[in-house]
């Protein structure tokens, strides 16, 4: 009977110390862990006792079969020190082999500090090519009942008037969202955040959908393509070689899913670090005109709106000055086209700094929006035709808004590029604002560099040409873009589509800024767009200003060299220095709620101040309650709410609340009461 009882004891102890020896145990931040199994392929995430990730594996498709890490028979890891731009920590490899398989290594970065981790996938054998590689996926069921789940989707650019949205999760459809995907339980904020940290090569795809089981699934894939979101009309270019490897993934839980989200975005930042050189002047301000002046411009007008700036809005300005920035159509000021005559331009941009103002431009690098005229038409600057520099999508090109793309990588385009920036330095522009550069990541069957496969390498290689004419010369401005992997090559970027006026502009950018804010920590500078005042009434001017501010800049876009109630109303808006110090830091407002299209409240911190902002969209007024809590502001503490328009204060206790008129918005101060 001891005997027995001795062998089983015995026996027990073997299976704990060979199911022991099976477990990889990877630690990160300071309660996270990753189990994974050598024997399975399979691993668990873990937030102390909260598991948030089940049976996660890696997944590589190539042309000719699919590698799943549950597939190998053979596993082992290795470990080694890990200290890097985002934090120090240990850096796992877990290697499978198997007969008549191409090696995968599964690799994870865990940070000592940090309360999440990266992970990546990578195949190694002969003649690779894969355009479909999932570096985690798996399942999580931490969120609560499924009534309370909410997904988050980022749109890969701002064309189109594409919006952000949350949606409930069900088991009929999944949700893809491009690049970052997110789960918060709308309740408690409680959130899971996973996506790309670099966008060299891949574009990037996270899904997520609620399973029968109620389980939630969750698949990270590089090689996404949509023609709704990413714009393509082709399939992903392969990724080729003896190795071949996904992008990093971020995989992180928080109690509240927006310091999530900016986690994230300062990861982007350390892991795919800027290229364009550091911008250490006061946040941007100024004027551009497609706000309203658009295909009327000329030099007239010009001159005219820099005057105005220069005579009747001395107290519009950061740092000591303003950008007066010419939109499209600037090629109106010049003769004999791009090759030709630019001295009224540089005229005007002489003059603007004359002036005390600085001068800026615009151009649309990658695009042919002549291409209707045939693909005989020589490119200026070069030899070569329009036609051989079209982007090449199967048996077709790639046209969207009404230009078609040009192959970033082609020597045609860069010659262009060459030329034109070229010119706009020797006229003495500070600032440019480059757009449409979606048509240089689009996929397409061939690139002229027979290196580059796949529309974000393209993407990588254009900008980076860009940037080497520009020279350090300017400030850079993105309009519509890539929204996350722009970051590395311009200073600011505008948050949304177009917008100019209404109370439904406001709105439309507010969605961005409610699910995009996070790009603050990604940028210097995210904008609202041309804040136009026109002949709105008052409380639609000032949501509109207000949602620039919120936004973290401030460029306006009225023609100010016609005469029209915007004017005076510019004065008293644009001049106001207290408005004009919330913009200081640079820093976007912080959304208070993730429900509805476009959040109603917004706050910042700053120095010990708290701001809040708040939007009224519809066309009856409505009642606005204020809380601590929900301001993150401590319970014990006496503050003192004061409009900074009106100057009318709130003393806020439990229940304070405020009145605001249809389609405006109002920004308060915050301050603590000294005892």
């Amino acid at each position: 009977m001891i005997n027995r009882k001795a062998s089983f004891l015995s026996l027990l102890l073997m299976f704990l110390l060979l199911a022991k020896s099976w477990a990889v145990d990877i630690s990160f931040g300071k309660k996270g862990l990753i189990s994974y199994d050598l024997k399975k392929g399979t691993f668990k995430v873990f937030n102390q006792t909260t598991q948030w990730l089940d049976d996660g594996f890696s997944l590589v498709k190539t042309r000719n079969m699919t590698y799943s890490s549950k597939d190998y028979t053979n596993r082992t890891f290795t470990k080694e020190m890990l200290n890097d731009r985002i934090g120090k920590g240990k850096k796992y490899s877990i290697i499978l082999k198997g007969k008549g398989l191409a090696e995968m290594r599964q690799i994870f970065y865990a940070y000592d500090a940090l309360p999440y981790f990266l992970c990546s996938v990578q195949l190694i054998g002969n003649s690779l090519a894969s355009n479909e590689m999932f570096p985690i996926q798996g399942v999580t069921r931490v969120f609560g009942g499924s009534s309370e789940i909410n997904s988050v989707f980022v749109p890969f650019d701002n064309d189109t008037f594409i919006s952000y949205n949350t949606k409930q999760l069900s088991n009929k459809d999944s949700q893809v969202s491009a690049e970052v995907g997110a789960l918060y339980n709308e309740g408690s904020r409680t959130g899971l955040i996973a996506g790309s940290v670099e966008q060299g090569d891949w574009k990037t795809g996270v899904e997520t959908k609620l399973n029968i089981d109620k389980s939630i699934l969750l698949a990270v894939k590089n090689g996404f393509t949509d023609q709704r979101i990413t714009r393509d009309t082709i399939t992903h270019g392969y990724i080729k070689g003896k190795l071949i490897s996904s992008s990093r993934i971020f995989f992180g839980a928080f109690a509240d899913w927006r310091k999530g989200m900016e986690a994230y975005a300062k990861v982007c930042k350390l892991a795919d670090a800027p290229i364009v050189f550091k911008w250490k002047q006061a946040t941007p301000v100024g004027w551009n005109s497609w706000g309203a002046m658009q295909e009327h411009i000329s030099y007239e007008k010009a001159i005219k709106t820099v005057d105005y700036f220069a005579d009747s809005l001395k107290g519009f300005r950061s740092g000591g000055t303003a950008f007066i920035d010419l939109d499209s159509y600037w090629d109106k000021l010049i003769d004999g086209g791009l090759e030709g005559d630019f001295s009224r331009l540089k005229a005007f941009a002489a003059y603007t700094k004359k002036r005390g103002l600085r001068p800026g431009v615009y151009w649309a690098p990658f695009t042919d929006w002549g291409f209707k005229g045939g693909s005989g038409r020589r490119v200026e600057g070069s030899n070569y035709t329009y036609g051989e520099l079209w982007t090449k999508t199967g048996k077709t090109y790639h046209d969207i808004d009404g230009a078609r793309a040009l192959d970033p990588t082609h020597p045609g385009t860069q010659k262009r590029i060459a030329l034109v920036i070229g010119k706009l330095k020797e006229c003495g522009f500070e600032m440019i604002k480059i757009d449409f550069l979606g048509h240089a990541a689009i996929e397409s069957t061939h690139f002229y560099n027979t290196r580059i496969t796949t529309g974000m390498q393209a993407y990588r290689e254009g900008m980076q040409f860009l940037l080497r004419q520009l020279d350090g010369k300017m400030l850079i401005y993105a309009a519509i873009s890539p929204n996350i992997a722009t970051a590395r090559y311009v200073h600011m970027r505008r948050i949304a589509c177009d917008a100019f006026h209404s109370i439904s502009d406001t709105k439309y950018t507010l969605n961005s800024l409610t699910y995009g804010w996070w790009q603050t920590y990604l940028y210097d500078y995210i904008d609202a767009d041309h804040v136009v005042l026109k002949t709105e009434k008052e409380g639609a001017n000032r949501a509109r200003l207000f949602s620039a501010l919120a936004t973290g800049s401030l460029i306006v876009g009225d023609d100010f060299s016609e005469d029209g109630p915007w004017k005076d109303r510019a004065k008293k808006l644009f001049q106001n220095p207290e408005l004009l110090q919330i913009i200081e830091d640079g820093r976007a407002f912080r959304p208070m709620e993730n429900h509805n299209a476009a959040s109603t409240l917004f706050t910042k911190h700053v120095k010990g101040i708290t701001y809040l902002v708040a939007f009224n969209y519809n066309d009856d007024e409505k009642r606005i309650a204020m809380s601590k809590a929900s301001m993150r502001l401590d319970e014990k503490q006496r503050y003192i709410a004061t409009d900074v328009l009106s100057d009318e204060k709130i003393l806020l206790t439990g229940n304070s609340n405020f009145t605001l008129p249809a389609a405006d918005a109002r920004i308060f101060k915050i301050s603590k009461i000294e005892k």
